[in-house]
């Protein structure tokens, strides 16, 4: 028995050896590199052709028992002795591969995963191969973050000189820029003395900015009544009105108001607020202005659409995730500072065992893990380096600017639908809408009696237990009360318009049988 009562269910070391006792000592590179270099073309060849065929492969699929068997039994047995590469693969090819998230399928919308490119997936293979840590240091890995860096700034029009770094994703970038923020704003060394006696630091938003502000002003020691989340207008935008209401009340009550956070594109609706005003405002109050832009940040790339983030540029800090509108795989977050040494003050920790040299490995004076949190970082920037190189960012704004067009078609196939409604004005590259019956002869009378919500909702699952598509749900404050939406979010480069009619198409079809279904069930319920 442990101390905590808990009876172990295995044994800890194993009851053989499989390790060699003459002495001889172990590695892990192959005996045979030949026959791991055929294995390694053969899972190239095999994903490479996987990404070909994706529109012949299921878009989305549960895991059958065994499966779930398989991968998520607390009782499986430890891998205590090795097993062939070969098998081990053969594993992921049955039980991994074809039961993933499916982001990458060109009939992938839910919420904003991105897809991913045949090149990026190239990069990741060959950054895990050098295995790179990017801390800091003299080395090409470093200079290269740094070129991307200076790259994503230029193209977001924000100023020389504007520092950053890459992160796991949009909340960790975001978190950091209110790091920064917090640090920028205290008025005191809160690296130092903490919050302990300090006037409540308070952070503003609208209601629509995603969980991760909430979670950041936790992390970060604040509190969540820290947060203030302001209502929105009629187009799920900030209400500046409000804000400034807030803020004044605020002050009046003896709190310290440090930051606003403006948002260029809301997860809900892809809703941009007026990041012009909030630059105005932030000015006016002496306040941080910080930018979500995890979403829409790269429309800027859009000749067309640049427009929908115009005072982007001017924020003192700037959130984008790369998976998204640069569709590239998961990790790629970025945060982009204005001032480049106050990411550093607000982060930077000095060690004997990473003072920088003059000469050396530690040369230099780029170090990444003065930027943020992690001392030991990836070679994210590869991924994003080779896609920037190889596809250009003419192409990628093409791509970019093709996806609002697609957004706008998908919403005119909705408006031209008597069966289907838009929930939500169309900002950008989020279409959210809903299914609605018919409103005349018998299904009338069936729709009345039907709950909206919960249509709309079974809805969503049963278009993506059909394996053909991938969209998300979400919940609209509207003027007529709470609505559940059909939420479409389009950063895709594999879509194309025909996959958006099929869509609209199936949407009704599906609708009416859910419809159908539930008033069935009423029935059934009321003879029961």
């Amino acid at each position: 028995m442990t101390e905590r009562g808990e009876k172990h269910t295995q044994a800890s070391v194993p009851a053989r050896r499989d390790v060699p006792d003459d002495g001889t000592e172990l590695t892990l590179d192959p005996a045979d590199w030949s026959t791991l270099r055929t294995q390694a073309h053969q899972m190239l060849d095999d994903m490479l052709l996987h990404l070909a065929t994706l529109r012949e492969q299921p878009a989305w699929q549960p895991m059958p028992a065994a499966v779930q068997q398989a991968l998520g039994a607390t009782d499986t047995a430890m891998p205590i002795a090795g097993e062939p590469l070969a098998d081990v693969y053969s594993q992921f090819v049955t039980n991994i591969l074809p039961y993933t998230s499916g982001n990458r399928h060109p009939r992938a919308w839910g919420w904003v995963r991105g897809t991913g490119t045949p090149v990026a997936m190239l990069a990741e293979m060959l950054a895990a191969g050098i295995n790179a840590h990017v801390g800091g240091g003299n080395s090409a890995p470093v200079l290269v973050e740094q070129q991307v860096i200076t790259w994503l700034a230029r193209a977001l029009e924000m100023p020389e000189g504007t520092s950053g770094l890459l992160t796991s994703g949009g909340t960790m970038a975001n978190l950091l820029g209110l790091a920064v923020a917090r640090h920028a704003g205290a008025g005191f060394d809160v690296r130092e003395e903490g919050l302990s006696g300090a006037p409540r630091m308070t952070f503003y938003c609208s209601n629509e900015t995603h969980f991760w502000a909430r979670k950041a002003v936790e992390l970060l020691g604040l509190g969540r009544a820290s947060l203030r989340e302001v209502a929105v207008d009629r187009e799920y935008r900030v209400d500046l009105e409000a804000l400034q209401l807030q803020i004044d009340e605020d002050r009046r009550a003896g709190m310290q108001p440090i930051a606003v956070i403006g948002n260029a594109g809301t997860v809900n609706t892809g809703a941009m607020d007026d990041l012009i005003a909030l630059r105005r405002l932030a000015d006016r109050e002496r306040m941080w202005l910080h930018v979500d832009g995890a979403i829409g940040a790269l429309l800027k790339l859009a000749p067309g659409s640049a427009g929908l983030v115009g005072g982007l540029e001017s924020a003192d800090s700037v959130a984008c995730d790369l998976r998204k509108w640069r569709y590239l795989p998961c990790e790629a977050g970025c945060l982009l500072v204005r001032d480049s040494g106050l990411d550093r003050a607000a982060c930077a920790t000095a060690a004997s065992y990473m003072e920088p040299e003059a000469r050396g490995m530690l040369s230099g004076d780029l170090s990444f893990a003065d930027l943020g949190i992690e001392s030991s970082r990836s070679f994210k920037a590869l991924k994003v380096w080779m896609a920037l190189k190889t596809h250009g960012l003419r192409t990628l704004g093409a791509l970019i600017e093709q996806n609002v067009s697609q957004a706008a078609y998908l919403a005119a196939l909705v408006a031209g639908d008597p069966e289907l409604e838009m929930l939500a004005p169309l900002a950008s590259n989020v279409v959210c809408f809903a299914y609605k019956p018919p409103e005349s002869g018998r299904e009338r009378e069936q729709a009345a009696r039907v709950d909206r919500n919960a249509l709309q909702r079974e809805l969503v699952i049963r278009l993506q237990e059909s394996g053909e598509w991938i969209v998300s749900g979400t919940v609209l404050k509207t003027a007529s009360g709470d609505r559940y939406a059909i939420r479409v979010a389009i950063t895709n480069h594999r879509s194309r318009r025909e996959d958006y009619e099929a869509l609209a198409q199936a949407v009704v079809a599906t609708g009416r049988q859910v419809c159908a279904d539930l008033v069935g069930q009423d029935e059934r319920a009321a003879h029961a």
